[in-house]
């Protein structure tokens, strides 16, 4: 199985991360709470059999305040899914090229379909 990393990362502020937008190319916030700080999570394409690619959950400062998040910068056009672990999705979401998409993580852990 494998183990989701953890990190031991530093806040960002505003400006500090790029996203690539435009075309067909869009990007992917995860909202989550602190208590994922530093964990790698995980999503992949849920229309292809292909690679995951993860991100790792940072402290936030934006105008608006401190939030934690994932950050896809770059992903192309399409539906990804969320991995909750190894095995589970935690959900779906739908990234549209020249626009962010934004998933929140949910609080409990999601049934496990076999």
């Amino acid at each position: 199985m494998h183990q989701h990393r953890h990190h031991d990362l530093g806040p960002s502020y505003s400006g500090t991360v790029m996203l690539d937008l435009g075309g067909d190319s869009g990007a992917l916030i995860i909202h989550t709470g602190r208590d994922l700080h530093g964990r790698e999570i995980e999503i992949s394409r849920a229309d292809r059999d292909g690679p995951r690619t993860h991100s790792a959950v940072r402290e936030r400062h934006v105008l608006d305040g401190v939030f934690h998040s994932a950050v896809y910068p770059d992903l192309e056009a399409g539906v990804y899914t969320v991995w909750w672990d190894d095995d589970t999705p935690a959900g779906a979401i739908s990234v549209t090229g020249g626009s962010i998409a934004e998933f929140v993580w949910p609080t409990s852990s999601p049934s496990r379909k076999d």
